[in-house]
């Protein structure tokens, strides 16, 4: 079965390096929370809001070894008042979990994106 897994991260600054920890931290979360490995992904998308152009997300993606992984990267709709600094992913993958197992992962501030979405102990 394929699902869908959303995650978000914000950083400081558009820094190449924090966008690739973040990056990194938040997509090995994905992976640890929802018990998967690399071959279990199909496909990801990131986007990033327009103050970001620092670096790739994908490219942080291959730092941790998606090689073989088709990624994606694009700009997020530059709505007002929108959540700044943002990353944000949608990773297609092959699981065995329901859409109610799935555990969707939203770092720092992020984490106000989809409340509904995060666990109170996160």
């Amino acid at each position: 079965m394929v699902r869908g897994i959303r995650g978000a991260t914000t950083v400081e600054n558009n820094d190449a390096e924090e966008i690739r920890v973040a990056t990194q931290e938040l997509l090995q979360l994905i992976l640890s929370e929802n018990q998967l490995s690399t071959e279990d992904l199909v496909s990801a998308i990131f986007t990033v809001t327009s103050d970001l152009n620092a670096d790739f997300p994908a490219s942080s993606a291959r730092g941790i070894g998606w090689q073989l992984v088709p990624l994606l990267c694009a700009t997020e709709i530059p709505v007002p008042g929108a959540l700044s600094h943002c990353i944000r992913v949608l990773l297609h993958v092959n699981t065995p979990r329901n859409q109610k197992e799935i555990r969707h992962i939203f770092l720092r501030n992020a984490v106000y994106l989809r409340k509904d979405l995060v666990d109170a102990d996160s």
